[in-house]
């Protein structure tokens, strides 16, 4: 279950703030659930990569009711090509494009649905897209990932101080979205909620005093 609304209890802590400090997440607006993911991610062409794509939900995950696609787009206007799904359980759409290189290593009731892609290769260079539903949430989220395949590794850097600095950022960022999410949470259950109530209004208006059908004036 949930330790807030809004925060997977099972989300590492590390893995959240790493994302803030080196990725842009995708976030979609209105009722829709919060899905996390790189912005980009650097592989070296032959090696084994990490996709990461984590989510926040208001709700337990259900395994009868969550659902997860993964798509590949090989350029901006290319059509999205199901590659991976989750309904009751993992299932692999065996892409000629990837064979049986997919790995999925997430585990979605600690709120994780990261894959692993083995072998990388040049054409694997594009756009990954991660589709999270989890139902009483009635829009599903995404979030999207570009993949791109070097050919040789970069020269390294020292950057203890910029992880010094983002360490400290990155601790206050998470701390102010923790806030927003509890708060965003509360509002969308309370939202749901009045849109039941109204539903429920709507039809009983439909019946008269005793709850039978109101057959009108013949």
């Amino acid at each position: 279950s949930s330790s807030a609304c809004g925060v997977g209890a099972g989300a590492p802590f590390v893995t959240s703030l790493h994302l803030l400090l080196s990725t842009r997440a995708a976030v979609p607006t209105g009722l829709g659930m919060e899905v996390m993911a790189p912005a980009t991610i650097n592989a070296l062409n032959g090696t084994s990569v990490k996709l990461s794509c984590t989510f926040n939900s208001c709700y337990k995950v259900e395994n009868k009711q969550f659902s997860l696609n993964w798509t590949y787009q090989e350029c901006k206007n290319c059509s999205e090509e199901l590659f991976l799904q989750f309904r009751m359980k993992i299932m692999n759409k065996q892409l000629d494009r990837f064979g049986n290189r997919v790995e999925f290593t997430g585990n979605p009731t600690k709120y994780d649905v990261s894959f692993i892609l083995n072998n990388v290769q040049l054409e694997d260079e594009g756009t990954y897209n991660c589709y999270v539903l989890n139902p009483p949430d009635r829009q599903r989220g995404r979030a999207s990932i570009s993949l791109k395949v070097l050919t040789e590794e970069p020269p390294k850097r020292d950057s203890t101080v910029a992880v010094i600095v983002g360490a400290s950022v990155g601790g206050f960022l998470a701390v102010v979205i923790l806030v927003l999410m509890v708060v965003k949470c509360v509002r969308r259950k309370k939202q749901q909620r009045l849109n039941t109530d109204d539903q429920k209004t709507e039809e009983e208006g439909k019946t008269d005093g005793e709850g039978n059908p109101d057959e009108g004036t013949k």
